[in-house]
């Protein structure tokens, strides 16, 4: 199954490398990322691939929402047909 991770918060150093890291962890692979800093925010999507994980989007939510708590970001994981769904016109 794929998801769509989104992060978004104040720029700050190791965001993508705690992000990642948690994400490997989990045994899920990141297929594409994109990501931007405008002024001081910082902006982040990855497309990931949960097929060889273990944990089911809840696990690895939960795990990705400690980050933000600890980071002071907003981190969401959505299905990709969920989230390719809500942005159809």
């Amino acid at each position: 199954m794929k998801a769509v991770v989104t992060v978004v918060g104040k720029d700050t150093k190791g965001i993508i490398a705690k992000v990642s890291t948690a994400l490997f962890e989990a045994s899920v692979n990141i297929l594409d990322i994109s990501q931007t800093i405008m002024q001081d925010l910082f902006t982040m999507i990855m497309l990931i691939d949960c097929e060889e994980s273990k944990h089911n989007i809840s696990d690895i939510n939960d795990r990705l929402q400690t980050i933000a708590d600890e980071m002071g970001l907003s981190i969401r994981v959505q299905r990709e047909e969920i989230f390719s769904s809500m942005h159809k016109i």
